[in-house]
């Protein structure tokens, strides 16, 4: 299979420089273009026929937002990554990016990394997201070896909805959390692959268009009916009971599947607090995270959707589910909300409509 065509696009010369060298180490990619402006990127994309774009965020004249209006316009469907800073702003610029339509973002090195170390950072992070955005990997390649569960669902009371997803994530949840009702009678927590600040900027965004409220992950919150909590980038998000009632924690464990937060450990967590009365949901991403918490899930007797391959950005994490035989529903983004209100609110009204019965 020929490498993936990527054309890097950065007024940076020490940028563009560090990219192509990065890049050029990995046999799965080839730097097919370089453009200083968002204007030559523009003008270079026919002559090229990249298959992946990488896009500064600060360039002067077109701008990165700027420049992925226009590739959006032109070019709907070819893959975008967003380069930006770890700053307040670039997290904020990129997640209005991403809600553009760009396909992805990383990172830039910080300033106290070597030249080799950044490089390194540079290259794990990107050629991953390349060759996934261009479906050049199947999902079932990097899927742990897991065994279907035993168990299925059983009509238990939902009492906590646990969601996990990554890339085209911001998006996703986008679609989702803001058509849960304002009176969605269960907890809601989050684990979207992201940096710190990212985590926290996405919470404020999806606070502002949803009708339950959306806050960063705080060690010690107790679970409440209508609360969405995101966790804090690199920091896993649990759950534990304590007393009568279900707490958040937070903790600095090593990585799950290269992730900090993970999916994996949320759904663990959820498992073991709530048993069967869970209902697990996974989106678009790459990779496998969340493949084995949703095993657990289905083991205790809850229930798991995911996202369908059309409607994702990249399927390896919902396909890596569906994979191991741990979904019991795949669902495209726009019905993924329905379902989710369908299965607490019918989950609920029979487990009421048994005790009912009990009591007579």
């Amino acid at each position: 299979m020929p490498p993936v065509r990527v054309l890097i696009v950065d007024d940076s010369v020490v940028v563009r420089k560090l990219l192509c060298e990065a890049l050029a180490s990995s046999p799965e990619v080839e730097v097919a273009g370089i453009a200083s402006s968002g204007a030559i990127a523009l003008a270079k994309i026919p002559q090229l026929n990249p298959d992946v774009i990488t896009l500064d965020i600060e360039m002067p004249g077109l701008n990165g937002i700027q420049t992925l209006v226009e590739i959006r316009k032109l070019y709907p469907r070819l893959p975008v990554i967003m380069f930006s800073t770890l700053t307040e702003r670039g997290a904020a610029i990129t997640l209005e990016a991403l809600s553009l339509g760009a396909s992805d973002y990383a990172t830039k090195p910080t300033n106290s990394e070597s030249l080799a170390g950044a490089m390194e950072q540079m290259r794990q992070e990107l050629v991953a997201k390349i060759v996934s955005l261009t479906g050049r990997n199947s999902h079932a390649a990097s899927a742990p070896a897991v065994f279907s569960p035993k168990r299925k669902p059983g009509g238990q009371r939902i009492d906590i909805l646990a969601i996990g997803t990554s890339t085209g994530g911001p998006n996703a949840l986008g679609e989702v959390i803001p058509h849960l009702p304002r009176d969605f009678p269960v907890p809601v927590v989050v684990v979207q692959h992201m940096p710190p600040m990212f985590t926290r900027l996405l919470a404020e965004r999806l606070n502002g268009c949803s009708p339950l409220s959306v806050r960063e992950g705080e060690v010690g919150a107790t679970l409440q009916p209508g609360q969405v909590w995101i966790a804090r980038g690199d920091y896993h998000l649990i759950v534990v009971r304590k007393g009568t009632g279900v707490v958040l924690n937070l903790n600095q464990e090593p990585p799950e599947n290269s992730c900090r937060p993970a999916v994996d450990v949320l759904f663990r967590s959820v498992a073991r607090t709530y048993g069967a009365n869970v209902l697990g949901v996974v989106m678009t991403g790459m990779g496998s995270d969340g493949t084995r918490g949703a095993l657990q899930i289905r083991e205790a007797g809850g229930g798991i959707v995911v996202q369908d391959e059309a409607s994702s950005v990249v399927w390896g994490m919902p396909g890596a589910v569906v994979g191991a035989g741990a979904a019991d529903k795949i669902c495209p983004l726009p019905e993924i909300g329905q379902e989710i209100v369908r299965r607490v609110a019918s989950s609920r009204a029979l487990t009421s409509t048994a005790a009912a019965t009990l009591g007579k």
